[in-house]
């Protein structure tokens, strides 16, 4: 069976600084026609940054769209100043934090919604962090506070659900892998 669905048309519905929403309309590898709701997203870049006594950065903040108060790791979207994910990656990480790592390695990266969104989120790790006197400003609507957390303060955030959102998750779980792997 054929699994492709063909793109017929496709309205524009919204256009924003984050994301755009279209509706296309398919033809269904049955040759009947439907309709797809989607988010279009640029990507994005999340970093397990990591201090030399082995803790990890996480910014807490406020999220509107789950009105709770998240603790993430740094990430942010890829754009038109940086279309690399690692220059994004560094951005964001000066930007969010405050600091410059010597090494980044790349972990993973991976669609988030793909039932809805295009949104592609690439993971690094990142060590050596340095303290940037000047650092890179912060978005003028981005209210965050760092928070430095061993692995079991972190996994004991994850229980309380104050980390739950996927890429997060995800670093948790990296993290986790990499212990069991050095013990």
């Amino acid at each position: 069976m054929i699994f492709e669905e063909k793109t017929l048309s496709t309205e524009t519905v919204y256009n924003g600084n984050l994301i755009d929403f279209v509706v296309d309309t398919i033809e269904l590898p049955n040759g009947e026609t439907a309709t797809r709701e989607l988010v279009k997203h640029p990507g994005a870049v999340a970093i397990m940054a990591f201090t030399d006594d082995n803790k990890m950065i996480f910014v807490k903040q406020y999220r509107k769209a789950v009105e709770q108060v998240l603790l993430e790791i740094p990430a942010g979207k890829i754009d038109l100043t940086d279309e690399n994910p690692l220059e994004t990656g560094k951005r964001e990480l000066e930007e969010e934090t405050g600091y410059q790592a010597e090494s980044f390695e790349m972990e993973t990266s991976f669609y988030t919604s793909p039932g809805f969104a295009n949104e592609l989120i690439y993971v690094y790790s990142a060590k050596g962090l340095k303290k940037v006197e000047n650092p890179l400003a912060q978005d003028e609507d981005e209210f965050i506070e760092l928070v430095y957390l061993t692995f079991d303060e972190a996994w004991e955030a994850y229980e309380k659900h104050l980390i739950y959102d996927a890429k997060t998750v995800y670093a948790l779980i990296a993290w986790k892998l990499k212990l069991a792997t050095t013990k």
